[in-house]
């Protein structure tokens, strides 16, 4: 075991070495690298109650802060903790079942999804999801929007 593993270590090295080699614009690239952190929270959330994971570590955000309390809201989460940097979700689990069925990114970067409010009333009779919407009065969920009277960008469904 002790081969293989030094074997496997040598490789890791070797390719990574080879990569910043050949790539030196990747080292001054640092930090996280992703350039949607409201999706990247969603599908970590949605991976981690398929894999029956209790909570989620991702870095702090005000629209992953307000996106968070909204899944309180909806009672997808337990509760949200921000220290440090950090959000830390607590998903809502229902006699040993995550209460999240399923999610689904609707706006991605390169297409956004806007609903405004005659749509957001005829889709809320007539389906069991719900939507989460950036507002211009912050991040809301469908029933929220539908009592305030406002439409807006669909982040994402939830079942």
């Amino acid at each position: 075991m002790g081969i293989y593993a030094s074997l496997a270590f040598a490789v890791l090295v070797f390719v990574s070495t080879h990569t910043r080699a050949r790539f030196p614009e990747l080292e001054r690239l640092g930090g996280n690298l992703n350039n949607y952190p409201i999706g990247d929270y969603l599908v970590r959330i949605k991976n981690a109650s398929l894999a029956g994971r209790r909570e989620v570590v991702v870095e702090n955000s005000k629209f992953v802060a307000a996106v968070a309390k909204t899944l309180i809201k909806l009672k997808v989460l337990e509760s949200v903790k921000v220290e440090s940097g950090f959000v830390t979700s607590h998903l809502a689990y229902h006699r040993k079942a995550p209460v999240l069925i399923d999610l689904k990114l609707v706006s991605k970067p390169g297409l956004r999804h806007y609903i405004d409010m005659s749509k957001l009333t005829g889709r809320r009779r007539r389906n069991a999801s719900k939507l989460i919407l950036s507002t211009p009065k912050g991040v809301l969920s469908s029933d929220e929007a539908v009592a305030k009277n406002v439409g807006g960008e669909v982040i994402a469904e939830v079942w």
